[in-house]
């Protein structure tokens, strides 16, 4: 497996980033490109919503229901690398199914991801596994739950009745599905560069969270952020099994969880206080992701070009 920390400094990379994110949004320049030396020839980005980032402006590309902003980690991926071929293909909602069979969306058809990726590809990032658990059903299930017992936990009640943890059970029936997609990247894109990029920190990573602005008990915020944490780690392992980079993106963002005041949190709450869907990534949050991103990369080029 390769190295996963990179040469600089993660503060540095993030203001390059954020630079170019202001940059673009702003004025539509692309950044300058890298040497030949770091730069991908051809870069295919799959996944859900957490790589698509829906309602983050700019919203772009067919179907219009996948949600895919043109500031959503894998863009500003692509244009801090200055990859001249850049494909996006997540789409919300995604799961490991639709990476090999095509997504019916509002507006249209998402066709099968993986039909992105070619032998040409060099550089891959997936982030997928958090809808194949049922992450919009959590949310919902805990935001309707939590507060009727907000001394309690009636979240995690819930999904641990009879002494089995569902969304543990959820986490250990999805492994083999990343480790199939793992395996089908491979052959397609035999020479590409792979990086599985894990979720962000969604709540606070110590302490009762935020209730009621964002509500869950402390007991379910305790109950949620394990569950998160035991997701990345099925996706870091699966990585390693695989020999592809995971990239952890939940200690990076760590104190910029939905709980922060606005311009400090990279994730939303359930209401919003910047374009973003509920419980996502919101712009900032989509840059501090790329800054990791490129931070992963830049111990180790990519295939180039020639």
């Amino acid at each position: 497996m390769r190295p996963r920390s990179g040469r600089w400094a993660f503060p540095l990379v993030l203001a390059a980033v954020t630079t170019v994110v202001a940059a673009a949004t702003a004025t539509a320049d692309v950044p300058p490109a890298p040497s030949e030396q770091t730069r991908a020839q051809s870069y295919v980005a799959l996944g859900d919503s957490y790589a698509s980032g829906p309602l983050i402006p700019v919203q772009t590309g067919q179907p219009a229901g996948c949600l895919r902003s043109t500031n959503n980690y894998p863009a500003i991926v692509g244009r801090t690398l200055g990859v001249p071929g850049f494909r996006d293909v997540s789409c919300s909602g995604a799961t490991t199914e639709n990476l090999a069979g095509s997504q019916s969306v509002r507006l249209g058809v998402n066709a099968p991801q993986f039909d992105g990726l070619s032998k040409d590809t060099a550089l891959v990032t997936l982030t997928i596994g958090g809808n194949d658990i049922g992450f919009s059903s959590i949310i919902n299930e805990c935001a309707t739950r939590s507060p009727q017992q907000p001394a309690g936990a009636a979240c995690r009640d819930f999904y641990t009745a009879g002494g089995t943890d569902q969304l543990a059970e959820r986490i250990d029936g999805t492994a083999p599905k990343i480790a199939d997609a793992l395996k089908e990247v491979g052959k397609r894109s035999p020479d590409a560069r792979v990086l599985l990029v894990g979720y962000p920190a969604i709540l606070p990573d110590t302490g009762p969270g935020c209730f009621p602005v964002v509500p869950f008990s402390p007991g379910d915020v305790a109950y949620l952020r394990e569950t998160e944490k035991r997701l990345n780690a099925m996706l870091a392992d699966e990585a390693a099994a695989a020999d592809v980079d995971f990239v952890d993106t939940y200690t990076p963002t760590i104190g910029h969880d939905a709980c922060q005041l606005p311009g400090t949190k990279w994730i939303e709450g359930l209401v919003p206080t910047a374009p973003a869907y509920p419980v996502h990534p919101n712009a900032l949050g989509m840059a501090g992701i790329a800054a990791v991103v490129v931070e992963a990369l830049a111990d180790e080029t990519v295939p180039v070009a020639g």
